[in-house]
C-alpha cells in the first residue's frame, strides 16, 4: 500500500485514420481530498539518453557491443491503439514480435502485422520470450495471471495500463491509496515494469523520431528491478522515443492522468522538473477537467477534437 492516491488510464486520444475505432472518454476517479500532496523523492532521476545513437540498444547497460546484436523475442497482449502501435514499432525494429487478443489471430487485422508481427493465441504469446507487454483494459490483467505463471523470473513483463473505475469498476485497494501498478504486480503475482501509459495513442503512432532529433518525445518508465527497466527504456527507445528512468513503482502515480509528465508530449529535458512537479491532490481535479473538457467535444465530426487538443488541453491544465 502506498500512502498517496492512485491514477487511472490514460484516456486514448482521437487516432489517426489509420488507427482502429476510438473509445469512447472515460472520466476517472478522484483521490481523497484531505490526502497530502506527495513531496519528490530524495534521490534525483537519471537522465539516459544515448548518445551517440547505438544501433543496437537492448543489452542491459555494461554488456559488450557484440552483445548487443540479438534481437529480442516479444509477446503482446492486446490490439488496441497502444498495442497495434507496439507490434508494428517493435517488429520493424528487428525484435521478433508474437501478439494476440482475446478473440484470436483470425481477427488481426494486416495493418497491425506490416512490419513483421506474427498474429498467434494468447497462449502462444508467452511462450519462448524475452519480454511480455500487457496492453489490455487494467480489469483484465488478473485474468491473465495464469498465461504468465511459467514465465521464467528474469521474463520482463511491461503493463501500459490505467485504472478508469467507470470501465474497470471501483477497486477498493486502488481508491483507498495503492499504487495501480503494485496492484497489477500483486494480482499477477511478479514484478512488472510501467511503461507507455503516459503517451496518447495518437502522438505514439505518428511522433516517433530517431535518437538524437531535436523534438524526440520522452516516455517514463517506473520499475523496481533496475534490469527489467533497462530493458523495458531500451524497448521504448526502439519505438522512437526518449525513455525517462521514473524510478520504481512507487513513484509511477507521477507519470498517470492529470500529473505533468502525462501525455504532454514533453521532451527528455523537461521530465525531471514536471515528473518532481506532480501532485496528488490536484491531479485528479485537473484529470477530471480535461476528461469534461473532451467529453463535451466529442460528438460529431464539426466538435470532434483532433489529435493535438488532448496534448495541448493536457499541457494548459496539468503543467
Amino acid at each position: 500500500m502506498r500512502p498517496s492516491p492512485s491514477p487511472p488510464h490514460n484516456p486514448p486520444s482521437p487516432p489517426p485514420p489509420s488507427s482502429p475505432p476510438p473509445r469512447p472518454w472515460l472520466p476517472c476517479s478522484c483521490a481523497a481530498p484531505d490526502r497530502p500532496a506527495r513531496t519528490p523523492p530524495q534521490s534525483p532521476h537519471r537522465l539516459r539518453r544515448r548518445q551517440p545513437p547505438d544501433p543496437h540498444p537492448l543489452a542491459p547497460i555494461g554488456h559488450p557491443p557484440a552483445a548487443r546484436r540479438r534481437t529480442m523475442k516479444i509477446g503482446i497482449l492486446g490490439t488496441g491503439h497502444i498495442g497495434t502501435t507496439l507490434t508494428q514499432r517493435l517488429s520493424a525494429a528487428g525484435h521478433d514480435v508474437k501478439v494476440a487478443n482475446s478473440r484470436g489471430p483470425e481477427t488481426i487485422g494486416p495493418e497491425v502485422l506490416a512490419s513483421g508481427g506474427r498474429a498467434v493465441l494468447a497462449a502462444e504469446a508467452v511462450i519462448d520470450v524475452d519480454v511480455v507487454i500487457l496492453s489490455v483494459p487494467l480489469h483484465r490483467l488478473p485474468q491473465l495471471a495464469p498465461l504468465l505463471t511459467a514465465l521464467p523470473s528474469g521474463t520482463v513483463v511491461i503493463d501500459t495500463s490505467n485504472y478508469y473505475p467507470q470501465r474497470d469498476g471501483r477497486i477498493e485497494a486502488i481508491e483507498a491509496g495503492q499504487v495501480e501498478s503494485l496492484w497489477v504486480a500483486e494480482r499477477l503475482g511478479r514484478p512488472v515494469v510501467k511503461a507507455w501509459n503516459a503517451i496518447g495513442s495518437p502522438s505514439f503512432a505518428a511522433k516517433g523520431q530517431p535518437a538524437g532529433s531535436p523534438d524526440r518525445i520522452a516516455i517514463p518508465v517506473a520499475a523496481d528491478d533496475d534490469k527489467h527497466r533497462d530493458v523495458a527504456m531500451a524497448l521504448v527507445e526502439d519505438t522512437g522515443f526518449d525513455a525517462f528512468d521514473a524510478g520504481p513503482l512507487a513513484q509511477s502515480w507521477r507519470q498517470q492522468p492529470g500529473t505533468p509528465c502525462y501525455c504532454t508530449d514533453l521532451a527528455l529535458e523537461e521530465m525531471p522538473e514536471q515528473w518532481a512537479a506532480a501532485d496528488a491532490r490536484r491531479s485528479p481535479t485537473r484529470r477530471d477537467l480535461a476528461v469534461a473538457a473532451i467529453q463535451e467535444r466529442v460528438g460529431d465530426a464539426t466538435t470532434n477534437p483532433d489529435a493535438e487538443y488532448g496534448v495541448r488541453l493536457n499541457r494548459a491544465l496539468f503543467i
